[in-house]
């Protein structure tokens, strides 16, 4: 018998349903209508589809939403003055900068000029040394990690002393995911193991896995025997490993991979997210809910 497949494409949907309910009360209750800007600086073909998406979700949430275009030449300067104009706007309760940004712009300085109680994202130091404090300081979560959390509890995996092990440690994916599921709260209060390119015996740490969190940017790189029997199995993962022909379009599409060999493993997990449609469908979804997070936070 196969895996479980997580479809995050479903649980994504579920979420913003349940969103859209929210959404539709702070209107009638508090007259609040959540805020969302995004800023994109420049014209990457990879960021407009990212910013395209998240506005896409935002207007069909119902948000008062913002897409803030700006030339790739913009000042340093000119960016930090318009974070600073949103960070002021009432009506504006989560601010986005679509990385990455042109190289003559210190990124750095752009996410802490975000305000922390704005930072839907959680790239601001702040909002790291809140997760990092947990309970109700953690006013938001890092949106993919976050939607990791939300795969595995939805799924209706037990995280209550389970064994998880992230292979990965980025500042993004993994060390975020590593916080969350040891956090002493619900969907959480693991025992948690982060494994990376400097661990020895990577397999054997895996092979513990109750649920295994992969998120190394490496095609295939756990192979079916690292996985226990009847393990959760997130991939994080989407490598571009080639080009095939669209069957609808006939177009050249990406090939894309995970970083768990998927067709081997989902004989052994007990539940395996696939690529696509699996952890990529909830991250805009959790931004979304950052959102209306700080927009709720905003009632007086």
């Amino acid at each position: 018998m196969g895996a479980k497949i997580i479809s995050g494409t479903e649980i994504a949907a579920q979420i913003r349903a349940e969103l859209k309910q929210e959404v539709d009360r702070m209107k009638e209750q508090h007259g609040v209508v959540p805020g969302l800007v995004t800023i994109l600086v420049g014209e990457n073909p990879a960021s407009v589809s990212y910013v395209t998406g998240k506005q896409k979700t935002a207007h069909e949430l119902g948000f008062h939403s913002i897409q803030d275009s700006q030339p790739a030449d913009i000042s340093e300067a000119d960016l930090l003055a318009l974070v600073e104009k949103y960070n002021k706007d009432p009506k504006i309760h989560g601010i986005l900068v679509q990385l990455p940004i042109p190289k003559h712009i210190n990124e750095k300085k752009v996410l802490t000029a975000i305000d922390p109680d704005k930072d839907v994202d959680c790239f601001h130091p702040v909002n790291v040394g809140r997760l990092v404090i947990g309970g109700p300081e953690a006013r938001f979560k890092p949106c993919t990690p976050a939607g990791i959390q939300e795969l595995i509890v939805r799924s209706g995996f037990d995280t209550n002393g389970a064994e998880v092990v992230v292979v990965g440690r980025s500042n993004i994916v993994g060390k975020p995911i590593a916080l969350i599921m040891m956090q002493k709260d619900k969907g959480a209060n693991s025992t948690v193991t982060v494994v990376h390119t400097g661990s020895k015996n990577m397999d054997a740490h895996c092979k513990r896995a109750d649920i295994l969190i992969v998120a190394a940017g490496v095609p295939g790189l756990v192979k079916p025997e690292w996985i226990k029997p009847g393990a959760c199995v997130i991939d994080v993962g989407v490598n571009r490993v080639g080009e095939k022909k669209s069957e609808k379009t006939g177009k050249m599409v990406p090939i894309l991979k995970g970083d768990v060999d998927f067709d081997a493993a989902k004989e052994i997990a007990g539940a395996i997210t696939p690529v696509p449609g699996g952890v990529g469908p909830m991250t805009i979804t959790m931004l979304m809910r950052n959102t209306v997070m700080s927009a709720k936070m905003s009632i007086k």
